[in-house]
């Protein structure tokens, strides 16, 4: 129990954060920073790389650095299960928060869980099958075992009440927000310098920023990008940028694009590139089949892009009426983009009113419901 007008004790367990930042690591870097900042009594355990790190960013925090062999997935999950409850004993947490679908079984304090998306369920067919079977089987168990689980939109909170029957009253929707002053309005040098790192000269382009998952229907994406410009006299690039991923589908997508266009693939990009890349580009395009919360069309509309996205789950949450939809297919998508590219005053208007919207979304406002359904947890 905590005192009423105290702040519980909170080990947030940020060892799932990958090297590179993406999806996982905005969210826990970003609720962190926002957490920190509002003087949450906070304890976290980290990779011994990101341990430097976060004693740095994160003043207010006791930052603790997990074991090495936990930098390996199996590791890292059984020492979750051992090491994590006893850690949270010694730092005298009131609340266990696990930030990635998985929490132990067994630990002292109430624990709390946060689950991005039910698409492993809605949509089995896209993802490695020992993938999709182990995290609906910790999607359930956090479900039984959390005191508390919290949800980046409410589109995935009615899906797990539909689809498992979780209960609505330990459910918390707090939507993820965007770092504004890493995802702004990009000035004529940050978007020349992308554009010379990319080799793209004077050429347009269109970008896609993600992991290169089934799910993310990139191969439609490539598809209907053909569609769209193989009549143009001036035909703009497509950028397809992110982390590797398990979609074969691309390769032979890539395969069928005409010797005429220009399609590039460079991986990752530089944390300071973002805005530069994505508020470039004539149109960000994320056509995905569903998403939890879509933190890569808010990145793009704080960044100043017009955003063209499908209608799926949680998207229109994020997007509302202030980017442009279309459909999963390439002949949907070709139809779409085409016309967004002939209308120059309609991609105007979606940028300012992106930009606008972005702004509603803040990791401050993320924080203040994740405190409070720890409130909650911990008084229970």
């Amino acid at each position: 129990m905590v005192a009423p007008g105290r702040s519980p004790r909170v080990l947030v367990d940020a060892t799932s954060v990958p090297a590179d930042r993406g999806g996982v690591g905005r969210y826990v870097d970003g609720l962190l920073g926002a957490l920190d900042r509002a003087g949450a009594n906070l304890a976290v355990v980290c990779q011994r790389a990101d341990a430097e790190r976060y004693g740095r960013v994160l003043p207010g925090a006791d930052v603790v650095a997990a074991p090495a062999a936990a930098t390996h997935r199996p590791a890292r999950l059984a020492w979750e299960q051992t090491g994590l409850p006893l850690l949270a004993q010694q730092v005298n947490a009131a609340v266990l928060h696990s930030p990635f679908y998985t929490c132990p079984l067994r630990a002292s304090c109430p624990v709390t869980v946060t689950v991005h998306d039910a698409t492993f369920f809605t949509e089995p067919e896209h993802y490695e099958k020992s993938r999709g079977t182990f995290f609906r089987s910790a999607i359930k168990t956090s479900l039984r075992r959390a005191a508390r689980v919290i949800v980046p939109s409410k589109a995935t909170r009615d899906e797990l009440i539909r689809l498992l029957d979780a209960d609505p009253t330990r459910l918390d929707v707090a939507y993820h927000g965007v770092d504004h002053e890493a995802f702004h309005l990009p000035t004529e040098d940050e978007k020349a310098r992308v554009r010379a790192r990319l080799g793209l000269g004077d050429t347009p382009y269109i970008a896609f920023l993600g992991a290169k998952e089934p799910r993310k229907n990139v191969p439609n994406l490539i598809r209907g990008w053909v569609r769209a410009v193989a009549e143009r006299s001036v035909a703009p690039a497509l950028v397809i940028a992110g982390g590797s991923g398990h979609d074969d589908e691309i390769d032979r997508a890539v395969a069928e694009v005409p010797g005429q266009l220009r399609l590039l693939r460079p991986g990752y990009l530089r944390y300071a590139d973002l805005p530069g890349y994505l508020g470039g580009a004539l149109v960000a395009a994320y056509p995905s089949h569903g998403e939890g919360f879509g933190l890569p069309i808010l990145e793009a509309m704080a960044c100043g892009a017009p955003v063209l996205t499908t209608p799926r789950l949680s998207l229109p949450e994020v997007g509302g009426d202030a980017v442009a939809y279309t459909g999963e297919s390439p002949e949907e998508i070709g139809r779409d983009l085409r016309e967004l590219l002939d209308d120059d005053s309609r991609r105007l208007t979606l940028a300012k009113a992106g930009f606008d919207r972005a702004k509603e979304f803040t990791w401050e406002s993320s924080a203040e419901v994740h405190m409070a359904a720890w409130a909650r947890a911990a008084s229970a």
